[in-house]
């Protein structure tokens, strides 16, 4: 295996480019993960198929080329991603996913005993599953992914096999969910007991990349830290009902599990590339493609190409145009479908 990490940083730019060749089947493939450096790493390769060493050691090289004559340097070792030999296969499990609340329903879940309240973590959605002896992750449309190696080390260090659900930031996953626990399924299980089973579980082996997202539990306890995460920025939080099972999908409507962002997001299509770091936004409506705006792309984030998913925050969109107003671009989306890109996810001014 041949393995390289690159680094650029100039000004607020803060990225990381790793290179890996390495064999595959009767072949040799060259994968690479990019992103801001302690980000959760975008995966892919350019190779869709194993190759021969020497053709994979040309798309090394050039690779490498390439991005060291846009001003990537050597440096010390990142944090290289272990891939799954069934990348972005369907796994058989389908992560549960939440339904929005408006800012009027928060005060009453605040007040209502029978929901936990946590902290809406911004990373990426990751479940990891430990079994027979395999670790392997799966992403919120159920898909296989790569993992962190840390992740890797540390779950493999647990005595019993399980399935947890978190979100990743960098290499570190923020859990909040176990759905098994040794060979028992225990999705049925109240939030209650799954809580307190993760609890336990995190509690029997050591883990530093690993850390269990709090609960609060009590109206004062959750309405002093909804202002505390608002004080810090944080992009939201999250009702569970306590007496809930795990359902994977999400429901038409309302359902057990809702959260609350602080801001709004929604995720664009990219449209069209335009000079001075700017991409025009577009999404759909029925069969159309409808123009939602443009967004300025930081330093610190490649600019994505046209037909990519981007998730953007903004304040809200305007009715008349369908354009968002103050947007900032947030990153690319590779684990959701283009279907879910549509006008239904704005928020709109509302009328004066």
């Amino acid at each position: 295996m041949e393995h390289i990490t690159l680094y650029y940083r100039e000004g607020p730019s803060d990225k990381v480019y790793q290179v890996t060749l390495h064999p595959k089947d009767d072949g040799y493939v060259v994968d690479f993960d990019y992103g801001r450096r302690g980000s959760t790493l975008t995966t892919g390769t350019k190779t869709r198929s194993p190759v021969d060493h020497s053709k994979a050691k040309s798309i090394f090289d050039k690779l490498v080329q390439e991005k060291t004559a846009k001003g990537y340097t050597p440096g010390e070792s990142g944090t290289p991603y272990q891939r799954t030999a069934q990348e972005r296969q369907v796994s058989d499990i389908q992560p549960q996913l939440l339904n929005a609340v408006e800012e009027h329903q928060v005060n009453d879940l605040i007040n209502d005993p029978d929901y936990y309240m946590q902290e809406k973590m911004d990373g990426r959605r990751l479940l990891i599953r430990k079994q027979k002896g395999e670790v392997t992750g799966i992403n919120r449309q159920g898909l296989l992914v790569s993992l962190p190696e840390p992740l890797i080390t540390e779950a493999s260090a647990c005595a019993v096999d399980f399935l947890m659900d978190g979100e990743a930031i960098g290499d570190h996953l923020h859990a909040f969910d176990l759905l098994f626990l040794g060979d028992e399924d225990i999705r049925g299980n109240r939030y209650a007991e799954r809580y307190l089973h993760l609890m336990n579980l995190l509690a029997s082996f050591q883990h530093r990349h690993i850390t269990m997202v709090p609960s609060q539990f009590t109206a004062p306890d959750k309405r002093a830290h909804h202002v505390l995460l608002q004080k810090r920025h944080a992009e939201g939080v999250v009702f569970k009902h306590r007496d809930a099972p795990y359902t994977g999908g999400r429901p038409a409507s309302g359902g057990p599990a809702l959260k609350f962002k602080f801001y709004e997001t929604a995720s664009f299509l990219v449209s069209r590339i335009n000079e001075q770091r700017s991409v025009n936004l577009s999404l759909l409506r029925d069969t159309q493609t409808v123009p939602a705006g443009n967004v300025t792309i930081p330093p610190n984030h490649a600019v994505p190409s046209q037909g990519d998913i981007v998730e953007v925050r903004y304040l809200y969109a305007f009715p008349e145009s369908g354009c968002v107003y103050q947007p900032v671009y947030l990153g690319r989306r590779d684990d959701i479908e283009r279907s879910a890109c549509h006008v239904g996810q704005l928020k709109f001014k509302a009328a004066a």
